[in-house]
């Protein structure tokens, strides 16, 4: 579904004009709040990136030798854990939420404005908080925050994170609940579930997984400070308690929270490939499904974090789903090949970072398999090996299809192009870097070298050496998309309302839109990614009279052949 403004004569079709400040304050313009929501998340990721560059610093040698002691370490890596998944990833997500499922609905905003702009405000004091612990003494029991390290040994500023915690649960409640009710209710006419763009559809299915998930991790939070300012017991074994239970509750979140990070992604996939590849997403209703089987499926898995603990007779059930979950996954990535197999693929940052996905998240999944198998699991569990998936899945998943949905959504958000020269250069280097920074922990991992740790045996240290200095490079990456951000924002070009002549909703308005998203009635086109057809060329071509051609536009191909490649 995808439609055209019937624009009022006489209307002005001049993009909005914001200031600085607009975005600085209270605002219920679902527009402003997705922004809100990404340049908070993006002083999260340089922060959260900061702290990396000084844990890879520290592992340069296998001494102790830029961190004060071990506790130091400690409070470095949970810092970065907790601020790369709290501050970054899943409020960068929401941004993009924010931002384009009112305009792939061609709704004027949120179903509850106010509660959008309350759930965004939640999330600057929880980064405070959760920064604050470096004066009252910084959380250090890792973002996992097991006890009784959490509880019996570490200093105020855990209290703080855990706190911090509960405000950006909150926050994400508010917004899911703000997702499905938007999503219900707010398909304009003709628009039915299976009409709508993919990524809303992923959209909704993280949200099902935050309403259901996210009140297991409030209530794992609120024991664990209870235990420790109240003098409560839950997680303390000499007065009755047991550490396992944190670990059971924390886990139940945490696991789908990993789908809650990585599903936006995929959506955001869903459009950049179909869009730059000029195809129609193959197995639509297929890719649709599977984030819902996704969704369902995420809650029997959490226990395969546990294997080491786990009662015997109960790990092959966890392993078996454990194994489940890749069927829906795999679903998407055979999907995604079949919707760029004989494309008219078009290179740019946005499809290379796409692409890039499709490699990285394919090395995640594998090596998920595999520790989803009881015997491996053990052998590496606590290792490299495992960080290593774990950033495959997260950065080579998430983060690469953020980058994919800045350079694709950057022109409608901003009005502005992104200079395409040092978008591939940003690519190349984060490319490279990320793939010499976490491939070769697989190795380390599996040679016995245990993570979380400032000392380590010095036959790992040549390796170590290899994977800072490519962290290093990645770090430099991030400074390159900084550095683009705001040669855009200053002296960018003026971007057309559809620079990709693409064919969902948000594309049908000026970029950046009005404050009511579309000029007049939206009027609905039958099919989101009908690239190919002769529909979708005339289509095209009235949305280009009403709003102007981009000057770098796709040649049309085959305009009577509705079979063809191109548009």
């Amino acid at each position: 579904m995808a439609t055209i403004s019937r624009p009022l004569p006489g209307l002005d079709l001049k993009p909005r004009s914001l200031r600085v400040s607009d975005y600085l304050r209270w605002s219920v313009d679902h527009k402003i709040i997705g922004v809100q929501y990404m340049s908070l998340a993006i002083f999260g990721f340089i922060v959260g990136g900061i702290l990396a560059m000084m844990i890879r610093w520290e592992l340069l040698t296998p001494a102790l030798d830029v961190m004060a002691d071990g506790q130091a370490y400690n409070q470095l890596f949970t810092m970065h854990g907790s601020v790369m998944i709290f501050a970054w990833i899943i409020p960068m997500m929401a941004g993009f939420g924010n931002y384009l499922v009112p305009l792939m609905l061609g709704a004027k905003d949120m179903a509850f404005p106010w509660l959008n702009a309350f759930a965004f405000w939640l999330l600057p004091p929880s980064m405070l908080l959760m920064f604050m612990g470096y004066f009252a003494g910084q959380a250090e029991a890792g973002w996992t925050s097991y006890p009784p390290l959490s509880t019996l040994y570490s200093m105020d500023g855990q209290t703080l994170w855990a706190l911090a915690l509960h405000l950006a649960g909150i926050s994400s409640i508010l917004g899911a609940i703000n997702f499905i009710v938007t999503i219900k209710n707010m398909r304009p006419e003709g628009m039915g579930y299976f009409q709508m763009p993919l990524f809303v559809w992923a959209v909704l299915a993280t949200s099902i997984i935050i309403v259901m998930a996210t009140p297991f991790l409030a209530g794992a939070l609120t024991l664990l400070i209870l235990d420790r300012v109240a003098g409560t017991a839950f997680f303390d074994p000499a007065r009755g308690g047991d550490v396992l239970v944190w670990q059971n509750v924390f886990w139940f979140y945490s696991h789908p929270a990993v789908y809650i990070m990585v599903l936006p992604g995929f959506g955001i996939l869903s459009e950049v490939l179909s869009v730059h590849a000029r195809k129609p997403v193959f197995g639509y209703r297929a890719i649709a499904l599977s984030s819902m089987g996704i969704a369902l499926i995420g809650f029997t898995v959490w226990a395969h974090h546990m294997f080491t603990s786990l009662q015997p007779q109960l790990r092959i059930p966890f392993m078996i789903t454990s194994m489940i979950i890749a069927v829906p996954t795999g679903i998407k990535i055979f999907s995604w090949l079949g919707t760029i197999w004989g494309g008219k693929i078009h290179f740019r940052t946005a499809m290379l970072f796409g692409l890039g996905f499709l490699s990285m998240f394919v090395i995640g999944g594998i090596s998920g398999v595999m520790v989803a198998s009881v015997p491996f699991d053990i052998h590496v569990h606590d290792t490299y090996f495992v960080v290593s998936h774990f950033h495959f899945v997260l950065y080579g998943g998430a983060v690469f299809a953020i980058y994919a949905g800045v350079y694709h959504w950057w022109p409608k958000i901003t009005g502005r192009m992104l200079d395409e020269r040092l978008g591939k250069l940003h690519f190349v280097l984060t490319y490279i870097g990320f793939f010499f920074t976490f491939f070769p922990q697989h190795f380390v991992g599996m040679l016995g070298m245990p993570r979380r740790v400032a000392v380590y045996a010095p036959e790992f240290q040549n390796w170590n050496v290899v994977i800072s200095l490519a962290a290093f490079l990645l770090g430099i990456s991030t400074f390159v998309l900084l550095y683009a951000m705001v040669v855009s924002l200053v002296r960018g070009k003026r971007a057309s309302a559809n620079p990709w002549r693409a064919l969902t909703m948000e594309w049908a308005t000026t970029s950046p839109p009005p404050a009511s998203n579309f000029y007049g009635d939206p009027v609905p086109f039958k099919d989101p990614y009908g690239y190919g057809t002769e529909a979708a060329f005339y289509y095209l071509e009235d949305l280009e009279r009403r709003y102007g051609k981009p000057e770098d536009a796709p040649a049309p191909v085959g305009k009577a052949a509705p079979q063809a490649a191109g548009d």
